[in-house]
């Protein structure tokens, strides 16, 4: 990968507007086009700034033909970062601004397209030529951007179960997002539909990163509603991972239900400094807003989905590492990563010093960091002796 400029030092979100990457195989006028014609995923992004008058508008790639891996993350894992990222930067965002209640022609054309199953033929005239590149913890990075001035998109074949959904106004979003996730429809379709008010009672757009979020959250919430009526596990376990410059230890512990994702971002990344954050939750969940924002409720959900598979509760820590060369690329790398990281062999346990010993030669800070960040571990250590880690 070439050398990537980042020109603002806020945490969540980033414009990166000196980008020296171009994806192998796109055109090297494309982006200077007013005009772009190719086949949508199908992919809208929804913004957020200015609710709820907000830029609405689709992704569209210059070219035709299958794009629907480029909007399905639940495909990427165990790609590059420099492929993933060549990926998306094809997308180019034409955007208008529109009440997130809105109802004229385009915005029904919009959401036509997102019922569709396959790509859509989209074509786009715009008001001036793209530019910019977005980066973001918080969703999938995308190309360049500009004002729509014409739009034409063609819908294929509906999916039928997001169809059913669609036009069912009775079903509240929470009720729709549980059906469509016992379906088997990937998390992230889910998600864009939700976004592009095709679900709930009263239709409107969703801004993109806070769908995301409200997806992960409600599903996961789901899970563990059941999950706190099982058998705890029986023993201790530990996860380990590795994933685009990123480490995960992950920590079963024999308990109730509980969860606790720390992260740790080395210097060199989005600040000069180490950046620490995390949340926890009891048995009962929480009420606000998670501080560390969608990694949150992403890695929840990841986790939530194998103590589904293991039929048993345990209360969990995900203790992650991101270190220089990594790029900020979504919170699906969370939730694939895990996903990913509890479908390994773990090693089996018979103490938490155990698993601290294993942590200890996996990650880079101290277990002394962890321990003064971590709630989780705090309350465990209580029935323990760690002298040899502090």
């Amino acid at each position: 990968m070439k050398k990537l400029k980042i020109l603002s030092s806020d945490f969540r979100v980033r414009e990166i507007k000196e980008l020296e990457l171009i994806s192998e195989g796109l055109p090297e006028h494309s982006l200077d086009l007013k005009e772009i014609s190719g086949s949508s995923p199908p992919e809208i992004f929804v913004g957020r700034f200015g609710y709820p008058k907000v830029y609405v508008g689709p992704l569209i790639p210059p070219f035709h033909g299958d794009s629907r891996h480029l909007a399905m993350p639940e495909t990427w894992f165990g790609k590059g970062l420099d492929e993933i990222i060549g990926m998306r930067i094809q997308l180019v965002r034409g955007k208008l601004k529109v009440d997130v209640r809105a109802q004229d022609r385009l915005v029904e054309e919009m959401r036509e397209a997102m019922l569709s199953e396959s790509s859509v033929q989209a074509e786009a005239k715009l008001k001036n030529r793209p530019r910019g590149y977005i980066f973001s913890e918080d969703f999938q990075p995308f190309g360049p951007s500009a004002l729509l001035e014409e739009l034409r998109m063609e819908p294929g074949r509906a999916d039928h179960r997001i169809e059913r959904l669609y036009y069912d106004r009775d079903a509240a979003a929470a009720e729709a997002i549980e059906e469509l996730y016992s379906s088997g429809l990937p998390v992230s379709r889910i998600q864009q539909s939700l976004s592009a008010g095709l679900l709930g009672r009263r239709r409107k757009f969703v801004p993109t990163r806070w769908a995301i979020t409200a997806v992960d959250d409600q599903v996961s919430r789901h899970l563990i509603d059941k999950i706190r009526d099982m058998q705890e596990i029986g023993e201790y376990r530990v996860y380990l991972g590795e994933y685009l410059n990123n480490r995960w230890a992950i920590i079963m512990i024999p308990g109730p239900w509980s969860y606790e994702s720390i992260e740790a971002w080395f210097p060199g990344i989005i600040t000069d400094s180490l950046a620490i954050a995390g949340d926890f939750e009891p048995f009962w969940g929480r009420r606000e807003y998670a501080s560390m924002g969608g990694c949150y409720y992403a890695g929840r959900l990841a986790v939530s989905e194998e103590l589904m598979r293991m039929g048993r509760q345990a209360s969990v820590l995900i203790l992650r590492e991101a270190y220089p060369g990594y790029v900020p690329i979504g919170v699906w790398n969370v939730r694939e990563s895990v996903r990913n990281v509890l479908r390994g062999r773990p090693e089996v346990l018979s103490s938490l010093d155990e698993c601290l010993k294993i942590v200890k030669g996996w990650l880079s800070l101290p277990i002394k960091v962890w321990m003064n960040n971590s709630r989780l571990l705090k309350v465990k250590a209580r029935q323990i002796s760690l002298e040899d880690f502090l």
